[in-house]
């Protein structure tokens, strides 16, 4: 990895850091590249339980490196895509064509562990836009937080037309993207941005322990299993749809790390899972292939 960082605690929480403290962590396609692998990986691998992303220095992300040659954002500016051409984005044509900060929230949105932003210092732009998709957002009194799009004459990005209604609802979406003002940590917890705000020096270790809590002495499988449908059944069109998902994630829970669970809240001990969120049940892949 050029641009971040992987440390792993003794327990199974891998931290990543954004690891170009000298140009403030600034975003580059190298660094979408790094991160979209590492959730593919974080989701494959079983000696994960979950992923803390935080930045090296001062900063979280000041956005997209802007000193980059050519094209900031890595662009061809030569083609004049169309909704049809984006039909199938595993199309290797299309690599300088997608959103690269879309490349890592989708990313994110399909991992398989819990994901949580401890925010450092400035996140702006897609240093804002990235932890959107992650499932919580710890920032620092010091940090900042900067959806500017508006001040740059381009459009919020990485999904976050998406991600961002869902957390602070339309209204207040809107007015954000359209002030693409930068606030403070107060204020971004005001706006429902940020879920807490601590001092500097506790900020990763409150990360950790939201780590801890979300994911300590649970199944892996059911922990799994409910980001998804979480995050993917706000979007169903009917609550009839959910009940499917549920229907199939309880019942194959259930005679899973669900009887473990059962038999250990009878004998009043902590349970011994052993289920693995690298081999989820069959319906989970058929889902996601309806929906792709």
């Amino acid at each position: 990895m050029q641009t971040i960082r992987h440390d792993v605690t003794t327990d199974g929480v891998l931290v990543v850091t954004l690891d170009r403290p000298d140009q403030l962590n600034a975003f580059t396609v190298t660094m979408a590249d790094e991160l979209e692998e590492t959730f593919v990986r974080a989701a494959a691998d079983d000696a994960v339980r979950a992923v803390v992303v935080t930045g090296a220095g001062r900063a979280f992300c000041a956005g997209m490196d802007l000193s980059a040659e050519g094209n900031v954002f890595g662009l061809d500016e030569s083609k004049r895509p169309t909704l049809t051409d984006l039909a199938d984005l595993s199309d290797p044509e299309l690599a300088r064509v997608r959103d690269t900060g879309g490349r890592v929230t989708l990313a994110v949105h399909d991992c398989t562990k819990p994901v949580i932003a401890a925010i450092n210092g400035a996140a702006v732009g897609i240093g804002a836009t990235m932890t959107l998709a992650m499932d919580a957002r710890l920032m620092s009194s010091r940090a900042r937080f900067g959806l500017v799009f508006g001040r740059l004459g381009i459009v919020p990005e990485a999904a976050s037309s998406w991600f961002l209604p869902r957390i602070v609802g339309l209204p207040r979406a809107l007015d954000l993207a359209y002030r693409a003002d930068i606030l403070d940590a107060a204020a971004a917890a005001e706006a429902g941005l940020a879920n807490a705000v601590h001092e500097p020096d506790a900020l990763l270790d409150e990360a950790l322990r939201l780590a801890d809590a979300w994911t300590r002495d649970r199944s892996p499988v059911a922990t799994a299993l409910t980001r998804q449908l979480m995050r993917r059944g706000s979007a169903l069109a009917h609550p009839r749809d959910a009940h499917r998902l549920d229907s199939l994630a309880m019942f194959y829970t259930n005679i899973g790390d669900g009887a473990e669970g059962v038999a250990a809240f009878r004998e009043k001990r902590a349970p011994e899972f052993r289920g693995k969120a690298s081999d989820l049940p069959a319906f989970h892949a058929e889902w996601l292939d309806e929906q792709r």
